[in-house]
């Protein structure tokens, strides 16, 4: 960085390049931080701070921003204000531009001087129970080629915790089964175009053997369309997100299970489960791919059960006299 002295705003383009070619990140989470930070920039216009410099900005700067988040009404009608959860995209957008003007070398205020609004309608991880998940993954029938694609899918998405996206990316070619082994591991690229291992179950690999087992066709895609006629008319036959969400909703909806459940519950209940069974929240950061530890805490309310429950079990004092 050639200038360190120069106004916060003119910073914009150098930590988008550093997003892009240091981070990884998409071009839609590039558009995202730009977005909230503008938003702060447009604040220092209003308050004629405009020319601020990293080295001037204070906790001050912070709070009164903290405060202009806090009371901004988005709607004139209702004089509805923004969410907790919504503030925070704001100071986290500009917590992690603090984050670049430290890898810089930029003398500017502590990242930590952030602090997120504390949202107390916080939702916490919905995930269903292992019963539950067994009565969704035994659902299609496996007597037809969509049903044991359904159940492949179901079966994956519970093993692996994969996002949709990356179920959805998958291709015929990077399935390689052993045959002395159930046992399939695959790297796949996920957000921000981190690489990350995940591991397919026992039951997950025989679903998804007889699934390929069943395939005539040559498509690449490891999940493919079958409606009727879309061969013959040569249409993309890859699964979208879209028809994955749905074919999930198809199911939760035979299973008379809770009917906000989605693809993405399934990701929420492989990490319950992991946790329930003692894994460290850190290894559970690792399977999911989150780059952020803060993303996993998501699930600590589960954590915190279970050590409350062991507590109450085996805690000595539970056998002393009063």
């Amino acid at each position: 960085m050639q200038n360190k002295s120069k106004p916060i705003i003119e910073y914009l383009i150098d930590y988008l390049n550093f997003l892009e070619i240091e981070k990884g990140l998409s071009s839609k989470t590039q558009e995202n931080y730009s977005r909230f930070l503008n938003n702060f920039f447009n604040w220092l216009n209003s308050n004629s701070l405009d020319k601020l410099k990293p080295e001037e900005l204070n906790v001050k700067h912070i709070l009164k921003y903290r405060i202009f988040l806090s009371r901004h009404i988005i709607n004139s009608r209702t004089k509805a204000t923004l969410k907790k959860s919504t503030q925070n995209y704001y100071l986290i957008a500009l917590r992690s531009l603090l984050d670049f003007f430290v890898e810089k070398k930029v003398n500017s205020l502590s990242p930590t001087a952030i602090k997120l609004a504390k949202d107390k309608s916080e939702k916490k991880a919905k995930f269903l129970k292992l019963e539950q998940l067994e009565k969704l993954l035994l659902s299609p029938i496996p007597s037809t080629a969509i049903g044991l694609r359904d159940r492949a899918i179901l079966e994956i998405l519970f093993s692996t915790g994969l996002r949709v996206a990356e179920l959805v990316a998958l291709n015929r070619e990077q399935i390689k089964i052993p045959k002395n082994t159930q046992e399939l591991e695959l790297s796949v690229i996920g957000k921000g175009e981190r690489i990350r291992t995940v591991y397919f179950s026992e039951r997950a690999v025989k679903s998804l053997k007889k699934y390929l087992d069943k395939r005539s066709d040559i498509d690449e895609a490891l999940f493919i369309n079958y409606k009727p006629g879309i061969e013959e008319r040569g249409d993309e036959r890859r699964l979208t997100t879209r028809s994955i969400e749905n074919i999930v909703k198809k199911y939760i909806k035979i299973c008379g299970l809770p009917i906000t459940s989605t693809p993405h519950t399934l990701r929420h209940s492989f990490a319950t489960d992991l946790l329930t069974q003692g894994v460290d929240l850190r290894i559970v950061q690792e399977f999911l791919g989150h780059q952020n530890i803060a993303t996993t805490q998501i699930y600590t309310h589960v954590a915190n059960k279970q050590l409350k429950d062991i507590h109450r079990k085996i805690h000595g004092g539970r056998k002393m006299r009063e």
